[in-house]
């Protein structure tokens, strides 16, 4: 139960408080304007037991408290822990995504284009996240038939006789032999800007005056590229849907709730054009809907979130003021927080609010659509329950060497990935794949005997011995019936895959496009995939620190930068004195000891 003890050092002032359970694990992180009375809303809340709220009390051990200067102090450290923790019961707004963005190198002397994963703190402009990755490498397409930058790694150019053949098929202006104008260069950048910033018409307005001055003076090479530019972009605006009689920045929230069920949907409107989307499900959330609302705000618009001039809700959250003060202090400028009531506001809204109703449906659909394949799986394959979860196993090793296991699973249908685990052989020498499963195996399903987590279908990747050897393993630990077992084998062409059950003599064969076998096709690929991409990582840490490490006066941090600015192990081989110089933090010394190791007098 709640500690009443809590409220003896509870403090009058503005805060946030971890709630704790028996483990010492967060369960639950909230702000307050005055602590001392909201812990004791806790302290004397009188719920019915099923209540959520009394039952995340029911659970909470003991409550941790940080006193902040402010309200919206507390706002900005509550947002922060909420994503250290990930408490159960505050919402963790997932969609299992990670939206990349177009980095414009603008720091640069010589500016590129690309697509970056996060961004950083290095000056450069971003744009996104791009919801849709076939719209970012469409932009990043255009991009790069409509203006010839650099492509090539590094942000300090590398000086070169000849150019690359980017130069001679008219896609780098080739600064990197000395041939580019820069004053044309970054005429190219500023451009591209515009056309990120969702400037297009502005910018086909300047194109077309440039045409027009490129024309008087009869450069008609230069008019002509212009032209062919300007009908590019027109045919993207073609493409592009108006959402709005304006051309503001906006982004418009849509909130629907099914039972217990909620789902937060948020179009982003640039320059008046739709330019993505983002849906987020979640399945119990706690608190009211303004208290989920003000969650949803605070954890979207951290330090990786453009904030717009306009944003547009569906009705009001709680600590609505806390929120436009900090987004005002986030983006630099006056942000503007609004609920309409109606208008073409009100109708973004609603177009919002049906994106989000949108996601129940496609849920429903999916659960409909994974009833009926996890009944086929039953009749055909003869298992004696239903298929919920399912997980396959994968060892991944050369020669015994950097051996390790990938378990992935799947629950009711889709890849459960918080549930994916690696394994580190601990107990095997040399290139021993059965006593490495052997050993895998015993470790997953001990633990899920300890935790009840034991999966309903074991889908082991081979045929008879693997399967064989899997049931043996099952078999000493009494847990042979509680699951149900299958091996998948990837057999000669012609015979296509092969599927085995335990005490069958022969397989059971399903044609190459029957759903069931294409499903189980795919969570094998899936652990091989995941056990392929770990094996990869460690042999690479193994690589470079058996190279790196033996150099006397590099760390971690060094051999991080060297990696990061040259790329890979063997560009750092080959590097010249002064090209390891250039790397942050070698120095003239190390950079001679780094040439020396590798290129010995």
């Amino acid at each position: 139960m709640f500690p009443e003890s809590t409220l003896s050092s509870a403090p009058h002032a503005p805060g946030v408080y971890m709630m704790l359970d028996a483990k010492s694990s967060v369960v639950y992180v909230g702000k307050a304007k005055d602590l001392f009375k909201r812990l004791s809303s806790y302290a004397h809340f009188s719920g019915a037991e099923y209540n959520k709220t009394a039952m995340m009390l029911e659970k909470v051990r003991k409550v941790d408290t940080i006193i902040t200067n402010t309200e919206k102090e507390a706002l900005i450290l509550e947002a922060s822990l909420i994503k250290k923790h990930k408490p159960k019961y505050n919402i963790i707004l997932r969609d299992d995504k990670n939206y990349p963005y177009i980095k414009v190198t603008v720091q640069e002397e010589w500016p590129r284009v690309f697509m970056a994963r996060r961004k950083s703190r290095d000056k450069a402009r971003y744009f996104g996240p791009y919801s849709s990755s076939g719209a970012m490498w469409s932009t990043l397409r255009l991009i790069s038939s409509l203006f010839p930058l650099r492509n090539c790694k590094g942000s300090k150019l590398k000086k070169r006789d000849r150019p690359c053949l980017n130069r001679q098929i008219g896609k780098c202006l080739a600064p990197c032999a000395g041939n580019a104008d820069r004053e044309l260069y970054l005429e190219h950048v500023k451009k591209i800007i515009m056309l990120l910033e969702g400037r297009n018409r502005d910018l086909i307005g300047t194109l077309k005056e440039q045409m027009l001055t490129a024309s008087k003076i009869l450069d008609f090479e230069k008019a002509a590229v212009i032209r062919d530019q300007i009908s590019a972009l027109s045919r993207t605006l073609e493409k592009q849907v108006i959402s709005a009689s304006h051309n503001k920045d906006q982004d418009v929230f849509g909130f629907a709730r099914k039972d217990a069920a909620v789902t937060i949907a948020i179009l982003f409107i640039r320059n008046g054009l739709i330019n993505g989307s983002r849906t987020f499900f979640l399945s119990d959330p706690y608190g009211e809907d303004g208290t989920i609302l003000s969650q949803a705000l605070s954890q979207l618009y951290d330090a990786d979130n453009i904030v717009p001039k306009e944003i547009l809700l569906p009705f009001e959250p709680v600590d609505l003021d806390l929120h436009e003060e900090y987004l005002n202090d986030s983006a630099g400028v006056r942000v503007h927080v609004k609920i309409p009531q109606r208008g073409d506001n009100q109708q973004l809204i609603s177009m919002a609010n049906t994106n989000a109703m949108q996601v129940f449906e496609e849920k429903e659909k999916k659960k409909q659509s994974w009833q009926n394949l996890c009944q086929a799986m039953e009749k055909a394959l003869h298992l004696n329950r239903q298929p919920n979860r399912i997980e396959c196993l994968d060892i991944s090793n050369i020669s015994g060497k950097q051996a390790v296991g990938a378990l992935v699973c799947f629950t009711l249908g889709e890849p459960d990935k918080s549930n994916f685990r690696h394994y580190k052989i601990r107990t095997v020498d040399g290139p021993n794949d059965y006593a490495m499963m052997e050993e895998v195996l015993e470790r997953r399903l001990r633990r899920g005997m300890e935790e009840d987590t034991l999966p309903d279908l074991f889908v082991v990747d081979g045929g008879k011995g693997q399967l064989g050897m899997a049931l043996a393993v099952a078999g000493e630990l009494g847990i042979t019936e509680k699951i149900d077992w299958i091996g998948i084998a990837k057999e000669r062409q012609e015979e296509g895959e092969k599927l085995y059950k335990p005490h069958r003599k022969n397989p059971i064969i399903l044609p190459s496009h029957n759903p069931i076998l294409l499903y189980l096709m795919r969570i094998r690929d899936e652990s091989h995939r995941y056990g392929v991409t770990f094996h990869r990582k460690l042999r690479n840490k193994a690589t470079l620190a058996s190279d790196l490490d033996e150099i006397s006066g590099i760390g971690a941090e060094k051999k991080k930068q060297l990696l990061r600015h040259m790329g890979s192990l063997k560009r750092i081989k080959t590097a010249t004195l002064t090209e390891l110089m250039e790397v942050k933090g070698i120095g003239e010394e190390l950079a001679k000891e780094i040439v020396n190791f590798f290129h010995p007098a």
